[in-house]
């Protein structure tokens, strides 16, 4: 049984990646870097457990990848450090950011042949430019750069980080209590992803998989009077509307099945539950801007969308370009990606007696291509 425990940090908001993805869910074939990095990890065969930290969203996606231990992370690197070795039980814990995607085995094999001799083992690189602190010049063969993963004694780490005082690494909370670093040689293939800039220099990411991804969304409400009745957004002109915890808009609750179905993330119950008072009476075209998020922050695009609205009544002709129009602008893609098809029932069912709507939709998804950002 292995002494060391694996942290991969990625709770952060990639705010500095500037493009609308989680750099932790760009894709590298059909797998989520954040994955990518872990099974890098994995196939060592060298961990006791592997703990994920991120989000509280992110996680409840990321457990039906893998069964990893999912740790929610904290607002700065060192609360989520802090709450992943909560669940650390071994003697040893390597941390590494799951931004630093590409770190090679050998660097790895550096890190873990050390272990014993410091209570942080870390990986370095030597500075080659020449550096000022303010209008002075620093010796450089006294600079170095530091990296990730570092590995550390557990109980230590605990010990360093049970303070106020921020630290940017592991390996300055262990220097503050004295104890000792111990250095090893880095890699420039361990560089770490902040900007887009920096996918060009990540050889180990393969360009995201052409695969299109189909989900199937289905959703039926009856009619009460009294109501407004939207359907795909649009206001339609009848004196009743659809029984509904929210504003009722059938046509958008089954696009956002079909939608979260194309991404494997459940379904609408799920993420906007009826049980839940804030979405009483919920205006249904935030919940779909709300999901359209959702989708590009974990790397996926919209090809396109059918829905088919099966309606006795009210008439819907009239309605069907608008409809194309406001569905196309709630997704963000073209109108001509969007397909409105309306029918009746023949009066058959309670569609037939026209007691409420039924919509079919499909949508399909692509993995965003990050190699053209």
């Amino acid at each position: 049984m292995s002494d060391i425990t694996l942290i991969l940090l990625g709770a952060g908001s990639s705010s500095r990646f500037k493009c609308g993805v989680k750099k932790q869910w760009l894709y590298s074939g059909e797998v989520p870097l954040w994955l990518a990095v872990a099974e890098r990890f994995e196939a060592m065969g060298a961990f006791a457990d592997i703990i994920i930290v991120s989000s509280e969203e992110d996680i409840s996606l990321m457990k039906h990848f893998a069964d990893y231990t999912y740790v929610q992370g904290g607002d700065s690197r060192q609360a989520s450090l802090k709450n992943a070795l909560a669940a650390v039980t071994s003697p040893y814990v390597l941390v590494s950011d799951i931004a630093r995607c590409c770190v090679p085995e050998a660097l790895i094999r550096r890190i873990l042949k050390a272990k014993g001799e410091a209570g942080c083992i870390v990986p370095v690189l030597p500075v080659t430019d020449t550096l000022y602190l303010g209008e002075r010049p620093l010796n450089r063969e006294e600079v170095r750069i530091i990296q990730t993963p570092q590995l550390s004694v557990t109980k230590t780490l605990k010990t360093a980080l049970e303070t106020d005082k921020l630290f940017t690494d592991d390996s300055s909370a262990v220097a503050s209590l004295g104890e000792k670093v111990h250095f090893v040689e880095g890699s420039n293939e361990a560089h770490k992803l902040t900007t887009l800039e920096d996918l060009s220099k990540l050889s180990c990411l393969q360009a995201p998989s052409a695969r299109t991804l189909t989900g199937f969304g289905l959703d039926i409400h009856p009619f009460e009077t009294g109501k407004t009745m939207y359907l795909c957004g649009v206001q339609i002109d009848v004196d009743y509307g659809f029984k509904a915890h929210s504003d009722g808009d059938v046509a958008i609750h089954a696009l956002i099945d079909a939608l979260l179905g194309a991404a494997g993330m459940g379904d609408i119950g799920e993420l906007y539950p009826d049980t839940d008072e804030c979405y009483a009476g919920a205006d249904s075209s935030e919940l779909l801007k709300d999901t359209v998020r959702k989708l590009t922050s974990h790397g996926f695009e919209i090809g396109n969308v059918d829905l088919t609205i099966l309606a006795q009544a009210p008439r819907l002709l009239p309605y069907k370009t608008q409809m194309r129009t406001r569905l196309a602008s709630l997704l963000g893609i073209r109108s001509c990606r969007v397909n409105i098809k309306a029918t009746t029932a023949e009066k058959l069912g309670f569609v037939g007696r026209k007691e409420g709507v039924t919509v079919h939709a499909v949508a399909n998804l692509n993995y965003v291509n990050w190699k053209t950002l």
